[in-house]
């Protein structure tokens, strides 16, 4: 797009409250909303005193809105940006929910393990549509900015990787990439060194009373997952009776579902960079699309792939 474009000026950012913890605020009640409905009539409040307003302070909202700053005079960076930030805001909600399914699955609680990867589904089809806004980026257009990000890179980013680890996907050179980070690595190494969502599915599996492998129960966290002929037996045992009575075939189906959603994410991601730079190496290193590529073909929870064919 080559026009003169006008970012609109909507925080005064020297005058935003910058500090990252929660803003003082009071503690309403229905009591409080009862009273209120009548002082305004069924209006919305417009009176406040201060410097911000209540749902501003709840959600630091001038804060978040004050955190976009394009570096070149490209119109799509801006979308770039937004869109990026956007998608890290929502691998934090899908990580906080699969940290707790992973919680509900070691004390045995498949029905709440399963609505929260109900709703962890939802969120990866919602980042899946993140992709159709950023393939509006044409080449010419990502060509204006690309060499502002120096070597930044999505594949640095530390959310991602979260959610990665926590589903299985262990890999310490990608931990690596956060170890001169001191306010995040930790976390990272922590997320490296524990049991995944799937370990902790897999030692339900065995205290279900099926033979599962020993060294699948105890074992060396940091490296990458490989599927077990235990770990599939035990499954295909599982699906013999696919019924509505049967808690681990739901929640098996429930993991399969969850596990393509994030191969569709995968795939978007590969499919809208080649359309954006084709064969062009990354700008964190990596071959680009090729690596990329690779990426797509992942597939958490093996097992439950693998049956499909002696279903």
């Amino acid at each position: 797009m080559n026009f003169k474009y006008v970012i609109p000026e909507i925080v005064d950012i020297n005058e935003v409250d910058n500090s990252p913890h929660p803003r003082p605020m009071e503690i309403g009640s229905e009591e409080d909303r009862q009273r209120q409905v009548k002082e305004t009539d069924g209006q919305p409040i417009t009176q406040f005193k201060g410097n911000a307003n209540p749902y501003i302070d709840y959600q630091s909202v001038d804060l978040l809105l004050s955190l976009q700053h394009p570096r070149s005079k490209g119109y799509d960076e801006m979308c770039f940006i937004v869109q990026g930030q956007c998608k890290e805001m929502l691998f934090k909600s899908a990580y906080y929910e699969l940290y707790n399914a992973r919680l509900r699955i070691m004390d045995d609680d498949l029905p709440n393990a399963s609505l929260i990867l109900n709703r962890c589904k939802e969120i990866f089809i919602l980042l899946t549509r993140f992709w159709d806004v950023l393939a509006t980026i044409r080449p010419e257009g990502f060509k204006r900015f690309r060499d502002y990000l120096n070597v930044a890179s999505g594949q640095q980013s530390f959310m991602f990787r979260h959610v990665e680890f926590i589903l299985g996907n262990k890999n310490i050179a990608m931990a690596s990439v956060h170890k001169n980070v001191d306010h995040v690595y930790p976390a990272i190494l922590k997320n490296l060194e524990t049991p995944s969502l799937y370990d902790e599915v897999i030692k339900l599996l065995h205290r279900r009373g099926y033979n599962i492998s020993s060294e699948y129960l105890d074992r060396d966290w940091t490296k990458k997952y490989q599927p077990h002929e235990s770990i599939e037996q035990a499954w295909l045992e599982i699906y013999k009776t696919p019924e509505p009575t049967n808690d681990l075939y739901l929640f098996a189906e429930l993991l399969i579902e969850f596990a393509d959603i994030f191969a569709r994410y995968r795939f978007q991601h590969f499919t809208t960079v080649e359309r954006i730079l084709g064969l062009k190496p990354g700008t964190g290193g990596s071959a680009g699309v090729t690596w990329l590529k690779t990426m797509a073909e992942h597939r958490f929870f093996p097992e439950l792939w693998s049956i499909r064919t002696d279903l």
